[in-house]
């Protein structure tokens, strides 16, 4: 009977060479695929350099668009702002100008633009200021701008009745936006002084010429000296006035002899009458 190592063994032997045999082919197979497997990561990591690539571009390009866009704008409201400041200069005071914004990404390229004034806008306060393309595109934009200009007018120094001519005392000098003022305001105390007030005014109120007058020099039922004059005489004679009347103002006035004329008012009061 054999032992039972010399069987044991043989076997043993076999199972092993059996599983080096499967080892060996295992690690060969791992060594076949192997550059497989580098090629796929290296065609791995080249996609992603082309992604890294294509991203940069759309960005730079973003980019570009971005400030190609704001030059854009920045050429139009700087042509409409030239236009505001050339336009005025001549008025009084300090002027103050605050471009809007504008949104100039859908406009067509432009080379040549030209500032304008709408129809019906001032330069003053809050307007807008046209900008056309004349080349090599055609369109027009409106550029919302600000225009503030600060300077001295005046306004009643006290509470004004209608009628009363008005003194040195009764106005005053203040300072401040004059493009939010009512049209007509003065600037000037001079343009109001001696002038009547149409209707009474407040104090702290802006002046307005509308509302100012000439003083009456002639009072209906007033006695006026008229004077007549020809080519070769002049007459003066009295007679009363029959309407309210300011120098240069027409008067018409009954004379003693029941006859009536109409005349120019001086300014010293009397009336002339030419033949």
């Amino acid at each position: 009977m054999p032992r039972p190592d010399s069987v044991a063994t043989p076997l043993i032997h076999r199972y092993l060479r059996k599983y080096c045999h499967q080892w060996d082919s295992k690690r060969q197979s791992r060594r076949q695929k192997l550059p497989h497997q580098e090629n796929s990561f290296s065609g791995i990591r080249q996609n992603d350099r082309m992604l890294i690539r294509t991203l940069l571009l759309a960005i730079t390009l973003c980019v570009f668009q971005s400030l190609a866009c704001a030059v854009a704008a920045d050429i139009v409201v700087d042509t409409a702002e030239r236009f505001v400041r050339q336009h005025t200069e001549r008025l009084g005071g300090s002027v103050r100008i605050t471009m809007g914004k504008l949104d100039t990404s859908r406009l067509p390229p432009c080379t040549t633009h030209e500032a304008y004034a709408p129809p019906g806008s001032r330069l003053s306060g809050r307007t807008h200021i046209g900008v056309r393309c004349l080349a090599p595109n055609a369109w027009s934009v409106l550029v919302p701008v600000q225009i503030s200009v600060f300077g001295s007018f005046v306004t009643a120094g006290r509470s004004l009745a209608a009628g009363q001519v008005l003194a040195p005392e009764d106005l005053a000098i203040v300072s401040g936006d004059i493009t939010q003022l009512p049209t007509g305001t003065i600037t000037n105390p001079q343009q109001a002084l001696g002038k009547a007030l149409r209707n009474a005014v407040g104090i702290g109120q802006p002046i307005r010429s509308e509302q100012l007058a000439a003083p009456l020099l002639i009072r209906q039922g007033q006695t006026v000296r008229v004077i007549s004059q020809g080519n070769s005489f002049v007459v003066s004679a009295e007679g009363k006035a029959l309407n309210n009347a300011s120098e240069g103002q027409v008067v018409q006035v009954r004379m003693n002899t029941g006859q009536t004329l109409s005349g120019l008012v001086r300014s010293d009061g009397s009336v002339e009458v030419t033949f």
